[in-house]
């Protein structure tokens, strides 16, 4: 069974850490247990390296350094350990991991611009979760100082200069190859500018992870798992008229292969039946590259009163323009009832015309359309994604699925009516290329003609999709993988093995 994995603000992870505390071991048993970890993964990761360059600064995440310092010194390692901050200015667990560091035998080096990191590997104990707007000297220096060193780097449960509530980056942040995050993950390590800087991201719970129910939580970080959980196998006596009828609306003249790839990706996906309307000239295309799709020439509203009669949910959007074609087409859409994905100019054109969907709807902006669709500016979305999502949810309803990198999706739970957030860590940068976020919109709409609710609809075909894009770049690269590219691999994940 699938296991949720939370994701915490900085403060939740505070909360963690108290309750940890209380119920079981001390604030420097835990500052060790951090120190054991980090270093335990050095050596697994890196065991040619010979030498250690550690900057800590003057909290909690530098007293982990600290740690780390003496258990690589008294492996025989030679230790350059960088202090931001002198001994005077530090309390608590951090003075203590100093005077254990100190008692090991490292000599502490004090910043200044002019130090030299000479080991074979950094390890950036600096802020951590500390940081929540623009750096003070001498962080931002020495920040830059450890991503122009050319060697690997290890942080220590948030790389330097990461917002860990919002994956923010205000100045500048390091730039790390492991990140080891420790008791709770943190949202921020898996979102916005926070990707570019966390590498591979390890979790080190610490052996306290029975004293920490009740702490609230941010959102969910979707596993594969729940894709064998909610795709079961077909009975042997399905038919067509038991996988749904989805109708994919859009395709003005000169963009018909936006709603053709919908179309195409809602078929590959199992819809039993998928219509296309879209302009005339698209039709001899799309049948030609897809003839089992039935395609509808398209002039307005009244040509598909029909198939909207007939459809269980539709897809509208890509190509569909901003003009008087696409107005009509999505009225009538909307006035169908129908549960329905808005896509692509279907969000420019559903806020143009003051329409509000009455039907289960799922929206999936990106972050310009997001920004469009809240009246923020697109740096406003992307410097807290997660409040963006949520205002999304909370105007217009049902469910949302945020693109970008560490992709969001706010929703309802069909069975307890909670209101919840999940994120999707998968997918890779070759997903950078037109006609992406059309193959995204056809799973979602195959799995919602399926009988999956909206949001579940939607989480797994944001999984198929991320998934099906990381097994094409293993196969071949990220770079060139193309958007119709996908089906073959998320066909394979649909269908339980």
């Amino acid at each position: 069974m699938e296991r949720a994995i939370r994701l915490y603000s900085a403060e939740q992870s505070r909360a963690l850490d108290r309750k940890a505390m209380e119920h079981g071991p001390s604030g420097f048993d835990l500052m060790q247990r951090a120190g054991h970890a980090a270093f335990n993964l050095i050596r697994k990761r890196w065991p040619e390296a010979g030498s250690l360059s550690i900057l800590c600064g003057s909290g909690n995440n530098g007293g982990d350094g600290f740690v780390v310092a003496a258990l690589a010194r008294q492996s025989g390692l030679r230790v350059q350990c960088v202090a931001l901050k002198p001994e005077s200015t530090l309390s608590g667990e951090a003075l203590e991991a100093w005077q254990l560091a100190s008692a090991a035998g490292v000599v502490m080096t004090p910043w200044s611009p002019d130090v030299a990191l000479d080991g074979a590997l950094i390890v950036d104990a600096l802020l951590g979760t500390g940081i929540a707007g623009t750096l003070r000297t001498p962080f931002d220096a020495a920040i830059e100082r450890i991503n122009g060193a050319g060697v690997p780097v290890l942080s220590l449960d948030v790389p330097s200069g990461v917002n860990a509530d919002t994956g923010q980056v205000v100045d500048v942040a390091v730039v790390a190859s492991l990140t080891v995050t420790f008791i709770g993950r943190k949202l921020g390590l898996y979102t916005g500018d926070a990707v570019d800087h966390v590498g591979e991201c390890v979790f080190a719970g610490l052996e306290v992870g029975q004293y920490l129910s009740g702490i609230d939580y941010q959102a969910t970080l979707l596993s594969r798992d729940r894709l064998s959980q909610r795709l079961t196998a077909r009975k042997p006596s399905t038919h067509k008229g038991q996988c749904g009828h989805a109708l994919v609306i859009g395709g003005q003249p000169g963009y018909g292969g936006a709603s053709i790839m919908v179309a195409e990706a809602a078929a590959r996906l199992g819809a039993g039946l998928v219509s296309l309307a879209t302009d005339e000239v698209h039709v001899a295309p799309a049948l030609t590259r897809r003839p089992e799709l039935m395609v509808r020439p398209t002039r307005n509203a009244h040509d598909i009163h029909d198939l909207l009669e007939a459809c269980d949910v539709i897809a509208i959007g890509p190509g569909l323009g901003r003009g008087a074609w696409g107005e009509g087409l999505m009225a009538a859409a909307l006035a169908s009832n129908r549960p329905t994905v808005i896509d692509a100019d279907g969000l420019h054109v559903m806020q143009a015309l003051n329409l509000a969907p009455t039907a289960p709807h799922v929206l999936t902006p990106h972050p310009g359309e997001a920004a469009a669709l809240l009246g923020w500016s697109t740096a406003d979305i992307q410097a807290d994604r997660l409040a963006a999502v949520r205002a999304l949810k909370a105007r217009f309803g049902s469910t949302v699925l945020l693109k970008g990198a560490g992709t969001l999706i706010a929703g309802t739970c069909p069975t307890t009516g909670d209101e919840a957030v999940y994120l999707n860590a998968f997918g890779n940068p070759g997903m950078a290329t037109g006609g992406m976020g059309d193959t995204l919109t056809g799973f979602i709409t195959a799995l919602l003609a399926q009988g999956l609710s909206p949001l579940e609809a939607t989480l797994n075909g944001s999984l198929l999709h991320a998934l099906a894009a990381d097994e094409a770049a293993r196969d071949d690269g990220e770079r060139g993988v193309l958007a119709t590219d996908l089906a073959f691999y998320a066909r394979r994940l649909a269908n339980p093995q």
